[in-house]
């Protein structure tokens, strides 16, 4: 079975649903959770001297993303700036998908109606991962030199197509 629409899960309306503890699992709030897809949060060249510009991704209003959109626009974001700029950057990404989203599912097809209870029992069982981010705060973090802006913002809207939700992007200068 497919993914539901992302519009299903990007807003903050409802409580957090993160609370696992790893010492008593059996005792848990939440009793599983499902891996996240995240697998790196710093690229690029860490050590790099010389940054003389951040770009820091921020949202314009409270959202919520899966952890696949962000995998999908961390990917998009340095598969670009390795091929145009390798090692002239620093990206780091600055949210983790605490919360874990649950899906209530239905069946659809003949017979349908006797397999299922409908909103009998419609709690519903984790399903994904996702973050939750508040209005202006940062998703990640860019730190590069003045001659690599054009790339950047190229990059940037390469990162905009795989997320919902309104974005801003900060232009600060590094003192060195």
């Amino acid at each position: 079975m497919g993914l539901r629409p992302a519009k299903t899960c990007r807003t903050l309306k409802k409580v957090a649903w993160s609370r696992f503890s790893k010492r008593k699992p059996k005792k848990n709030y939440v009793r599983s959770r499902p891996h996240t897809n995240l697998l790196n949060y710093h690229m690029g060249n860490k050590g790099g001297e010389g940054y003389d510009l951040e770009f820091d991704f921020c949202a314009k209003y409270d959202v919520q993303l899966r952890d696949n959109a962000l995998e999908s626009a961390r990917q998009a974001a340095n598969k670009y700036l390795e091929k145009t700029i390798p090692g002239q950057y620093y990206f780091h990404l600055k949210v983790y998908p605490h919360n874990v989203i649950r899906e209530n599912k239905m069946i659809a097809g003949a017979g349908a109606d006797r397999l299922q209870k409908g909103m009998r029992g419609a709690f519903g069982r984790p399903t994904d991962r996702a973050a939750r981010i508040k209005k202006n705060q940062v998703m990640f973090t860019i730190k590069t030199k003045k001659a690599n802006r054009p790339h950047i913002i190229e990059a940037i809207r390469r990162t905009r197509a795989k997320i919902s939700g309104k974005w801003m992007l900060k232009e600060k200068a590094i003192a060195a």
